[in-house]
């Protein structure tokens, strides 16, 4: 069976993007046949990924705006990709408009299940129709939490839309917390990664604040752990990767019981 997640939160800034893609490389790299789909207009994980071309036919539109099946997707670093573009967006005021809508993603995604292991969705950082889509497609969502009064705020946005999304997913749960953007020589990163742990299950390794290896990694459109593979942030990558399978196994037996 095929796992699919969504790395979800509609504050910007997380590291939503940077998770999604570089989680997607670490499945494939421990042997998973892995689908990323860009599901935000700005594609910013697309150009991360290194790919500077795609155009409106490769994207997510025709499935949402009129229950196409998936694109062909590209193949990069070892996985599959469903890219975005900006023209992306024009598809939101459809979704609500159509019976069915909102699920249309989901279903053309049950329609290929077992061609992966993994289909990974990245969000837009909102609470709009196109996230909705995105994260009712998922059998789980990854949530990055900033390790800041900005980040548990973010919580608020997820625990007022939860309820609505069970209401057609009553098995939609959050596989991880992954809490981002830490700096261990502040007093309230500490403080709220204390917090963020004491509070939430599943929470992962953090991610550390540093921009250097990032932002490089994004500007060669190459996964952190192909640009540095050597570097702390690729080791966070693994390690992330490592507790999110945990997690996703703890919960296996409960969720074919469901």
């Amino acid at each position: 069976m095929t796992t699919i997640l969504t790395v979800f939160t509609h504050a910007g800034g997380a590291g939503k993007t940077s998770i999604a893609g570089n989680i997607a490389h670490e499945f494939a790299q421990r042997g998973q046949h892995v689908l990323l789909i860009d599901g935000d207009p700005q594609s910013n994980l697309t150009t991360n990924m290194g790919v500077q071309d795609a155009e409106l036919h490769e994207t997510l539109f025709d499935v949402l705006s009129g229950d196409a099946p998936l694109p062909a997707p590209r193949h990069v670093h070892g996985f599959d990709l469903i890219p975005a573009v900006i023209d992306l967006a024009e598809v939101e005021p459809s979704i609500p408009g159509r019976v069915g809508g909102i699920l249309a993603l989901r279903d053309a995604l049950q329609k290929e299940s077992g061609r992966w292991d993994t289909v990974i969705i990245d969000s837009p950082p909102s609470l709009g129709q196109l996230a909705a889509a995105c994260a009712l497609a998922a059998d789980a969502l990854v949530v990055p939490i900033m390790t800041r009064s900005k980040g548990l705020n973010a919580l608020r946005g997820l625990n007022r839309v939860m309820p609505q999304y069970h209401r057609l997913r009553p098995d939609l749960h959050v596989a991880a917390y992954v809490p981002t953007m830490c700096k261990s020589n502040r007093k309230e990163d500490s403080e709220l990664l204390g917090i963020v742990r004491e509070d939430l299950p599943h929470v992962t390794s953090p991610i550390v604040e540093r921009g250097a290896v990032w932002n490089g990694a994004a500007e060669k459109g190459l996964p952190v752990t192909v640009f540095a593979p050597r570097s702390k942030e690729a080791e966070e990558i693994r390690k992330i990767t490592s507790d999110l399978v945990e997690f996703l196994q703890r919960n296996a037996p409960e969720r074919g019981e469901r």
